[in-house]
């Protein structure tokens, strides 16, 4: 005979546990993201900590509910496919990839998980996703401008600097996609027709360029000098601060990280809060939703920093209303 009281009992404990061996496998969950870099993984540590910090704030701390694996190409493009595949063959659960590259060689690896780029050039152009409303597919994230930049900088650069006649512009090929960088050069030479001033396109590949560029922009007498977005001119910013103040060419940047460490004027979108914007569609994605249902965010906010130290270091005055318009002056 069953004895009523201990099938009860049983019955009341057996439905008590339930939710609470739920809640404990649901704790147990441990999320794993790919992280996919072409800089050295130490090179820019405040934008995967960004990303981090977004996380957090959602929720997911490392070691407990989540683990991010890192792969770099280490500064080399032609590593992205190998380092893509190995996140692939981890089954993670989402790539993260910042730059176009590192977004085209996480869609080429998989089909199936879902990728989140950041800071990525013209993802339509390039054929990461199909609409920015809806990216369809396994990829979505957060868009950059190029382009539609370079005329900015290259005015505001003029305004700073009225005297100037040659424009050096300093640029990484294959750092977007071959159609973003002909829109991006025909843009920069519309622009230099309005202004006023010529231009000298300047290429370095990789970091053993650099200092070849620098001597062929002094060659040919430029005044100053605008660098264009890429992930490797990112990790070398210091030098190219250094090398811009040692042949006292006034420069403009793409991102404040390089007027944080010297440099004259920045103009662009803030760089950190693109990754740090990556964690949410992470987090949407390991809850269920489609990265094709997710629309792909465009920066909205361009910051204009100036570097006055490094003005008065290169005998330069910036115009007052120049100086009115920027979003931080660093004195």
């Amino acid at each position: 005979m069953i004895d009523r009281r201990g099938f009860i009992t049983g019955i009341t404990f057996g439905l008590l546990a339930a939710p609470l061996a739920v809640e404990a496998q649901q704790a147990a969950k441990v999320v794993r993201i790919g992280w996919l870099a072409n800089s050295p993984a130490d090179a820019n540590p405040h934008l995967i900590g960004a990303f981090r910090q977004g996380l957090r704030d959602l929720g997911y701390v490392e070691g407990r509910n989540l683990v991010i694996e890192i792969r770099s190409a280490e500064g080399k493009f032609e590593r992205l496919p190998a380092r893509a595949a190995e996140l692939v063959a981890l089954k993670i659960d989402v790539i993260v990839a910042g730059g176009t590259p590192n977004a085209l060689a996480a869609k080429h690896a998989t089909k199936t998980i879902p990728i989140v780029f950041t800071a990525a050039v013209d993802p339509v152009e390039n054929g990461l996703v199909t609409s920015l409303a809806r990216p369809g597919g396994n990829v979505t994230g957060v868009a950059n401008l190029a382009q539609e930049l370079v005329g900015k900088r290259l005015e505001q650069l003029k305004q700073a600097i009225p005297g100037v006649s040659r424009v050096a512009v300093l640029w990484q090929p294959g750092a977007y996609g071959e159609r973003t960088e002909r829109a991006m050069l025909k843009e920069a030479e519309v622009a230099t027709r309005a202004l006023g001033v010529r231009l000298q396109f300047v290429e370095a590949r990789g970091p053993e360029d650099i200092d070849r560029a620098f001597s062929e922009m002094t060659r040919e007498r430029a005044g100053a000098l605008t660098v264009s977005s890429s992930s490797m001119f990112i990790t070398e910013r210091r030098r190219l601060v250094d090398l811009a103040a040692k042949h006292r060419l006034p420069a403009l940047y793409p991102t404040r990280e390089s007027v944080d460490v010297g440099g004259l004027m920045s103009y662009g979108p803030n760089l950190a809060d693109s990754f740090r914007r990556a964690a949410p569609y992470v987090d949407k994605i390991l809850k269920g939703a489609k990265p094709g249902d997710l629309p792909v965010e465009q920066p909205t906010k361009f910051d204009l920093v100036i570097n006055l130290k490094t003005a008065k270091a290169l005998g330069l005055t910036i115009p007052p209303s120049l100086l009115q318009r920027a979003d931080q002056v660093i004195e």
